[in-house]
């Protein structure tokens, strides 16, 4: 078994389809860690989780997007800060609803965090000093200040292990904002978030070697972007 993880999706069902394809990766054989925030952005949702419950042995970190998603299939919420950044087009791609119960089971399997083989994954962020049981669910899935720090570190020349773990895994802040669109790697931080919910890419990548893939730009596959970036 070869272990894979995968920045944010976004909806990007043919962003998905082609890392999959281009990595090699096989359904039945390998593991997928998915960083979360497979839900919201562009028109495809409802194929992105079909085909990640094709996978024989998939992981869901749960992101803030997919919460969001949950909480609406599971009690009907709509708040504004949602349905303005991709929720409208959740809610669409399932006809306004209902989600079917393999879609809700799926995310609600989704862990807020996940170590392995001494790396952990998480959607967002963490703080390094305090037990990753100790932290709230909105930190771990929103947190930006340890991907920030990795990165002021690394470009100060200051490189170091900033965690017990030997790698952190996160998504949530798309390199964009850090002007790439390939992951970033600072200090022991990965950030696999390349954009794939706006005019990036999706990135695939073997957790052992490093080697990663990436689909074509999401918005060259959708003749367009979302209206408003993907948070």
């Amino acid at each position: 078994m070869k272990t894979f993880v995968s920045g944010d999706i976004h909806g990007a069902y043919k962003a998905l389809l082609q890392c999959l394809e281009r990595s090699g990766f096989d359904y039945q054989k390998d593991r997928l860690i998915v960083l979360g925030d497979v839900c919201d952005g562009y028109p495809e949702v409802r194929q992105c989780i079909d085909e990640l419950l094709k996978i024989k042995h998939c992981d869901l970190v749960i992101g803030n997007h997919d919460k969001w998603a949950l909480d609406w299939a599971l009690r009907g919420d709509k708040p504004e800060i949602w349905t303005g950044q991709g929720g409208d087009r959740t809610i669409a791609s399932y006809d306004g609803g209902p989600m079917p119960q393999r879609h809700i089971d799926f995310l609600k399997s989704g862990q807020l965090w996940l170590e392995l083989d001494g790396q952990v994954f998480v959607h967002g962020g963490l703080n390094p000093d305090v037990p990753l049981k100790s932290h709230s669910a909105e930190a771990l899935m929103w947190d930006r200040n340890l991907l920030d720090t990795a990165w002021k570190m690394e470009k100060a020349g200051r490189k170091q292990k900033l965690s017990q773990w030997g790698d952190s895994f996160l998504g949530h802040t798309t390199t964009e904002l850090y002007r790439t669109f390939e992951p970033i790697h600072a200090c022991n931080v990965w950030d696999l978030d390349t954009g794939a919910g706006w005019s990036g890419k999706l990135t695939i990548m073997n957790v052992r070697t490093k080697k990663y893939w990436q689909s074509d730009f999401s918005s060259d596959l959708y003749g367009g972007t979302p209206d408003k970036l993907m948070w």
